[in-house]
C-alpha cells in the first residue's frame, strides 16, 4: 500500500493572503518592479489558454501579465516575489505526524498537492513539524503541469512512489480534487468522512482487506 497525502487543509493549515494580488503586487514593488495601475483587474485576466485540467505557474501568470503591459521583470525576480506573497504561518494539523508515521510504516510516502506557487509545497513542508524525510516523493501541479482531480496528477504521484494507480490511497480534505484520485483508479479517503486522527485505524482497516 502507498499513500499519498495533500498538503493544504489536509496536513497543514496556513494563512492566505486577504488580497491575492495586492500581494503580489507588494512583493513587486519591493524587488523595484513597476506594477501597472490597473494591477487588481489585470491580475485576474487570463494571460495564455490552457487545457482543462493543466496547471500554469503562477509567476508565469504573472509575468505575462507585466510584459503584456510593457513591464520588464526578470523571471527569477517574479517567481520570489510571488513566493514571498504566499509564504505565510504554517501550522501542523492536529494528528498529522501519526498519520505520515501510520502511512510510512505500510509502504512509500508522498504528498500530492494543488499548488500553483514555485517551491511553496517544499517550503511549507520545512515549515511545518513534519519529517520531510517520511515522504517518498512530493508532486506539486505547478511541477507536474497538472490539477487535482485530473487523474494526470495521480498518475504523477503513483509513478514517484513506484507504484500502480490501483495501490495508491490518496488522503485529503477536498471531495471535489482529492475525491478524484477514484476515478483515477486510486482509494481515497476524504477528512470529510473521518477525522486525521482516525486515519491510522483506517490504513490498518484497509490493509486487512
Amino acid at each position: 500500500m502507498a499513500v499519498s497525502f495533500d498538503l493544504f487543509g489536509t496536513l497543514v493549515a496556513v494563512s492566505r493572503p486577504a488580497d491575492p494580488a495586492e500581494a503580489v503586487a507588494a512583493q513587486l514593488r519591493e524587488r523595484g518592479v513597476a506594477v501597472p495601475e490597473n494591477w487588481a483587474a489585470v491580475y485576474r485576466e487570463p494571460q495564455v489558454s490552457l487545457q482543462d485540467g493543466s496547471e500554469l505557474a503562477l509567476s508565469d501568470h504573472v509575468g505575462h501579465a507585466l510584459a503584456n503591459r510593457g513591464v520588464d521583470a526578470d523571471a527569477e525576480t517574479v517567481a520570489t516575489a510571488v513566493r514571498g506573497a504566499f509564504d505565510g504561518p504554517v501550522k501542523t494539523r492536529e494528528g498529522a505526524q501519526a498519520a505520515v508515521e501510520a502511512a510510512a510504516e505500510r509502504g512509500p510516502v508522498g504528498v500530492c498537492s494543488n499548488c500553483s506557487v514555485d517551491g511553496l509545497v517544499e517550503r511549507t513542508l520545512e515549515r511545518s513539524r513534519l519529517d520531510a524525510d517520511r515522504f517518498d516523493a512530493v508532486v506539486a501541479s505547478v511541477d507536474c503541469g497538472w490539477r487535482k482531480p485530473d487523474r494526470r496528477a495521480f498518475d504523477a504521484i503513483a509513478r514517484g512512489l513506484d507504484v500502480t494507480v490501483d495501490d495508491l490511497v490518496h488522503v485529503g480534505d477536498d471531495p471535489a480534487t482529492d475525491g478524484g484520485a477514484g476515478d483515477a483508479g486510486a482509494r481515497s479517503v476524504l477528512l470529510t468522512d473521518i477525522d486525521l486522527t482516525d486515519l491510522p485505524a483506517r490504513l490498518e482497516a484497509m490493509e486487512c482487506r
